[in-house]
């Protein structure tokens, strides 16, 4: 069990801990995922956007759209147990592939908080944008997830004749308050590993779709600020595409490679994207529903991650073994 307080959790000493996440959840779907999570006996839910599929200028329709999730059986069975963090992507942000031109973000950012049960109190509800970072302790390792907001300051994009994007090749995603709350995460850290969380995809640059990459300026300032603060251990996670996959990148001047893993698809999947090309992927592309787990592990002197995609029935789809330090 957890104690989660102002943007702090701290987990009984043990050896173990256990993350879930997942995205892209249409809340008038069936929901069979939720059992498989529960098995799983997570210590922490993790949302990555598309939380609900509310596309609506209509605050009361967004409203009406999270308390459905909100009471779904298996969703509220879990999180009676679990504690639940999350960030947004577009739609549950309120309209698709929005930015910072949406009318709404300030009202929508409350309701996505209230789902969060976020506390009244909250500095988060007061800041433009739902980023937040978390510190987990095991017994000796400290694990700090942080979620980023690709929402709320996003810079807009254009499309081409075959409606794919045309990078904007100057824009930003985070906007300069997020990225100095960034640096500060990155640079004061005292964890052995950091969880960075984005609605879209960090790595994969080659599909058509919403990417980080989309915004290439931005990309390689991320890469460049990690770099800079050398933050141990640190992993990405993603979600947006209806597909899951690991990513693997050399990123210059940080001295380890980084993963990347993206699960999207808890209530519907692209099963029929089976070869889109990704350089960086190592496993399959999964195009069926599934969820993730990260079990960190310490265990004498080393400190460990599996990282796994699991389908509906709980069996894995893909694993990795990554040793954080020895």
């Amino acid at each position: 069990m957890l104690i989660l307080s102002l943007g702090t959790a701290v987990a009984q000493t043990r050896e173990e801990f256990v993350m879930a996440f997942g995205s892209c959840n249409r809340q008038n779907l069936p929901q069979p995922m939720w059992k498989a999570i529960s098995k799983e006996q997570p210590d922490l839910w993790i949302w990555l956007g598309d939380n609900i599929y509310g596309d609506s200028d209509d605050m009361s329709v967004l409203k009406a759209k999270y308390e459905t999730q909100a009471n779904q059986e298996g969703y509220r069975k879990l999180t009676a147990e679990v504690p639940v963090i999350g960030t947004w992507d577009d739609h549950d942000y309120g309209r698709n592939d929005a930015g910072k031109e949406y009318p709404h973000k300030r009202e929508s950012q409350q309701l996505a908080l209230d789902f969060l049960k976020e506390p009244a109190n909250s500095p988060r509800r007061k800041q433009e944008g739902i980023y937040a970072a978390y510190d987990y302790k095991l017994k000796n390792k400290t694990v700090k997830v942080i979620l980023l907001d690709v929402r709320y300051h996003q810079d807009g994009l254009q499309k081409d004749s075959v409606k794919a994007y045309i990078p904007n090749t100057q824009g930003d995603i985070l906007g300069e308050a997020q990225w100095k709350w960034l640096e500060k995460q990155l640079k004061e850290s005292k964890a052995d590993a950091h969880i960075i969380g984005s609605g879209i995809q960090f790595i994969p640059d080659q599909h058509p779709y919403e990417k980080w990459a989309n915004f290439p300026a931005a990309r390689k300032r991320l890469f460049d600020l990690l770099a800079k603060t050398k933050p141990k251990g640190a992993m990405l996670v993603s979600g947006d595409r209806h597909i899951g996959e690991f990513s693997k990148m050399e990123v210059e001047g940080l001295g380890y490679p980084v993963y990347e893993i993206t699960s999207s698809g808890l209530t519907h999947s692209s099963t029929n994207n089976t070869s889109e090309y990704n350089p960086y992927r190592i496993g399959p592309l999964v195009n069926q529903k599934h969820f993730g787990v990260f079990t960190f592990q310490e265990k004498a002197n080393t400190f460990s991650v599996e990282v796994e995609l699991k389908g509906e029935d709980g069996k894995p789809l893909h694993t990795e073994q990554i040793m954080l330090s020895k």
